[in-house]
């Protein structure tokens, strides 16, 4: 089995873990060792059963298979930056039970939840999450690191740019481009074009706040 590590063990690496196991449930594919945290107080210490083996500053001197577990958009590129130069390779981890055509394309890091459906056409892009119980429609383009919450609906021909995050239960109506950076909050319903940089709520959406430099989880 091929030795794999997940950065962050926080909520949704924990989740990440349960996802790999599940994965191995259906075929025997992953060694998952234990996880990668900054976090001083937890180095050593056991998370649902798998040890914190290091920090990212320990990640680059390693040649293992990782999965970036970090929910936050800029926070996931910022780790990967941090990353470049290293032997590490970042594989596509989808769940057995995810529904989606052979037109589909992953990029690296991908990470796929439970009872997602992806339909025809669609590119997902590098360290994307696509978080539980969503769908995705036709010829939709999620840009890297972008992060979707779970019971999203994302229908055709949506657009997102990079480090885009889309909160729980939001509905994009087709066609619609999401800029670079943005967040978009809990429930919203896109029906129209969003900015970059800034913050999006209620239905129809809009922008609230600009300029942020943080993700914020709404």
């Amino acid at each position: 089995m091929k030795q794999i590590v997940i950065i962050g063990a926080g909520g949704f690496g924990r989740e990440v873990a349960w996802l790999v196991e599940r994965i191995n449930q259906v075929k025997e594919e992953w060694d998952l060792i234990g996880f990668v945290d900054d976090e001083e107080e937890i180095q050593g210490k056991e998370v649902n059963g798998y040890k914190v083996v290091g920090n990212i500053e320990w990640l680059m001197t390693q040649e293992l298979y990782v999965v970036n577990a970090i929910g936050d958009p800029l926070v996931k590129k910022k780790v990967i930056q941090r990353l470049k130069g290293s032997k590490n390779t970042y594989p596509v981890l989808i769940d057995p039970s995810v529904i989606y055509s052979s037109s589909v394309s992953f990029g690296e890091g991908a990470i796929i939840c439970a009872a997602n459906i992806l339909t025809t056409n669609i590119k997902v892009g590098n360290h994307v999450i696509i978080n539980l119980d969503c769908t995705i429609g036709h010829d939709a383009n999620l840009g890297d690191y972008t992060t979707v919450l779970p019971s999203v609906n994302i229908s055709g021909f949506v657009e997102t740019a990079e480090c885009v995050s889309i909160g729980t239960g939001t509905a994009v109506i087709q066609g619609v481009k999401i800029g670079a950076n943005t967040v978009v909050g809990a429930g919203a319903v896109v029906v129209k074009e969003l900015p970059a940089n800034c913050v999006a709520v209620g239905a129809p959406a809009k922008p609230i706040k600009f300029n942020i430099d943080k993700v914020e989880d709404l």
